[in-house]
């Protein structure tokens, strides 16, 4: 795989991560293209096919380990795999976008290693454990159980940040906006508009 550039946005759920991606994709300055992953969970609510993930059983998942069809894949939680797809960034290359991801950290710094030319790996870091839990419940997508699992998973998460680029600390949105938009059109060599 050769093409455009590769930009990774990881942190534990609840940073603020999927707000700075967006913003970012607004900006058509940055030509980005977000990498729609797959996952085997199954589909919430509001999700839609083809945006939001690409939803498929675990054994297409599985068979898709086998035939080595992934950039990168993990099983996050008991059989809620995760991963992204060589296809999907060869397509999104192909239309000549650079390719944005809100990845978790361990898929994240998985593309970096394979493509540490390449690739902008950003990890934001929320105000505090605690913080990020208030975010989680507000959503109200998940059980408490699901929600405790997160934060227990964000402590580990937050240890692997000084194996990225750089750190976003998401303690006040605008200036993280900034800060996002800074970091990624100077990797691209693109100036602010």
């Amino acid at each position: 795989m050769e093409g455009g550039k590769l930009i990774i946005f990881s942190a534990p759920s609840g940073s603020g991560k999927t707000t700075l991606v967006r913003h970012l994709l607004k900006q058509p300055e940055l030509n980005l293209a977000f990498s729609v992953s797959v996952t085997s969970r199954p589909k919430r609510e509001h999700e839609i096919e083809g945006e939001h993930y690409y939803f498929i059983s675990v054994e297409e998942f599985k068979k898709h380990i086998k035939q080595g069809d992934f950039l990168e894949w993990e099983e996050v939680y008991r059989d809620n795999f995760y991963g992204t797809l060589n296809s999907e960034v060869e397509r999104l290359w192909a239309q000549g976008k650079h390719v944005i991801f809100d990845i978790d950290v361990v898929g994240g710094l998985r593309i970096k290693r394979k493509y540490p030319e390449q690739t902008l790996a950003v990890f934001v870091k929320p105000p505090s454990v605690d913080e990020l839990k208030i975010r989680l419940k507000k959503r109200s997508t998940e059980s408490d159980d699901k929600i405790n699992m997160r934060v227990a998973k964000a402590s580990v998460e937050m240890a692997t940040a000084p194996q990225f680029d750089c750190i976003i600390k998401n303690y006040d949105l605008d200036a993280a906006l900034d800060e996002a938009h800074r970091l990624v059109g100077d990797f691209l060599g693109v100036a602010k508009q």
